[in-house]
């Protein structure tokens, strides 16, 4: 075991922070960093692992479920569910104060039950809603917050692509994970709800032209469209919590039920198949690249001792959980302003959960943590990505009105963080009732 010290970790961190905030690919700045300080600290030998640590990340059984998650995605998005879906919602949601503001977060909270990516929520909620609210007269800035906000649930929300590079990293069940962040994903999704209400309570203009009222047959006929995406939600994440399928095999069995109601809708077909295969196959390679790449950082710093070495040290400054659950939250805050949401979790893990866990903090508690940390990163200016997808989308103007729009959404969100820390039950009853 190589001798280092706190100073050579915060180095290297830093170096490793500071590299990917200049814009270099995260898998390759993890790789070249893990390799010299293997040649350096370790030997060669150790250096030459890469290939079997990397085969070992894509060979992750649980990694298997990322690219059926996003294909199950993929074939709802391109089964023409989603606008079908964001119209059924808008005639309940709509007589609430703020009106079709509603319908923004609550089909962004439906369709991260069935994406597990808070961009392509952000992307495809962007292009159902923007239209409808053109003409309307809608506060432009709470228009975008929503999306862009709204769209974050995509991560938290069950399936989440993030909670299962989580898992994967630290051994940590998914499906506990999953079951963890079902209720704090309601309550932040009631929260966002609850900046619209008072927003146009404070403000009417806000909600723009008032809602003609649907007459309730059309409600309810159109409460038929929201079948398509509740039954894939229900088999998949019911057949995690009832234990009959692992996380891979309930994703597999999404893609199947997805493609079927394809067919049975007459969506399903050659060009459809073949766009939808193309688009997982390069988000896949992407996220299974710095996977991979994470996975072998996690190798050499254990071979050098780094966890051991920082429980130590952490253990010696007598700092208590919450205390240093205040610095991790305010070093995410810094970090998503410079960083991409996967790359600051794939990044910071191996440096900072085994401090997490030499403190006692429960790595499901933590999990659920770190991913809305990660949540804030996507609507963070100045790289936030969901900021520059709902600007892309909405094609006109300027990128301020959306950074001004999510800004009270933020600050929600961090109540949410404070709210889970005071009352842990909020992440962790359910997981508890899950395991029996």
């Amino acid at each position: 075991m190589a001798d280092i010290s706190v100073g050579a970790v915060g180095a290297g961190f830093l170096l490793l922070i500071a590299l990917m905030g200049m814009g270099l690919h995260v898998a390759f700045v993890m790789f070249i960093l893990s390799l010299g300080g293997a040649i350096a600290y370790i030997g060669l030998p150790v250096a030459l692992e890469y290939g079997t640590q990397y085969w070992s990340a894509n060979n992750n059984f649980v990694l298997v479920s990322v690219p059926l998650f996003i294909l199950m995605g993929e074939l709802l998005v391109r089964g023409g569910f989603t606008d079908k879906m964001y119209r059924s919602l808008s005639d309940w949601l709509a007589p609430l104060p703020g009106g079709l503001l509603h319908s923004n977060i609550g089909a962004s909270a439906l369709f991260a039950a069935v994406s597990g990516s808070s961009v392509a929520t952000a992307a495809t909620i962007g292009t159902v809603a923007l239209p409808a609210f053109r003409q309307r007269g809608y506060n432009a800035r709470l228009v975008l917050g929503t999306i862009a906000a709204g769209a974050t649930l995509g991560i938290l929300i069950p399936p989440s692509i993030n909670m299962i590079i989580y898992g994967a990293m630290t051994n940590t069940s998914v499906g506990q994970l999953y079951a963890a962040g079902v209720i704090p994903g309601l309550l932040l999704t009631a929260l966002f709800m609850l900046v619209v209400v008072v927003a146009c309570l404070w403000k009417p203009a806000y909600a723009g032209t008032p809602e003609l009222a649907t007459p309730l047959r059309d409600k309810l006929l159109r409460l038929l469209d929201l079948v398509p995406p509740v039954t894939v939600i229900v088999l998949v994440m019911g057949s995690i919590y009832a234990g009959w399928a692992t996380p891979t095999e309930s994703a597999a069995l999404g893609v199947v039920v997805s493609a079927l109601l394809c067919a049975a809708y007459r969506r399903l077909n050659i060009a459809m198949l073949h766009a939808s295969f193309l688009t997982t196959l390069s988000i896949t390679a992407m996220i299974m690249l710095i996977a991979a790449a994470a996975f072998y950082l996690n190798f050499v710093l254990g071979m050098m001792g780094v966890p051991d070495m920082l429980t130590r040290f952490v253990t010696s400054l007598n700092a208590s959980s919450g205390q240093i659950i205040i610095v991790l939250t305010l070093l995410y805050l810094l970090l998503g302003c410079f960083l991409d949401a996967l790359a600051m979790v794939v990044g910071t893990i191996p440096i900072v959960f085994p401090i997490v866990v030499a403190l006692g903090i429960d790595p499901v508690w933590f999990g659920i943590f770190l991913v809305i940390m990660a949540e804030l990163a996507l609507i963070t200016p100045p790289v936030g990505m969901n900021l520059y997808v709902v600007q892309g989308v909405r094609g006109e103007g300027n990128i301020i009105d959306v950074i001004y729009g999510v800004l009270p959404f933020l600050v929600i969100m961090l109540v949410l963080i404070a709210l889970l820390w005071f009352f842990p039950a909020i992440a962790m009853w359910l997981p508890s009732i899950t395991a029996k």
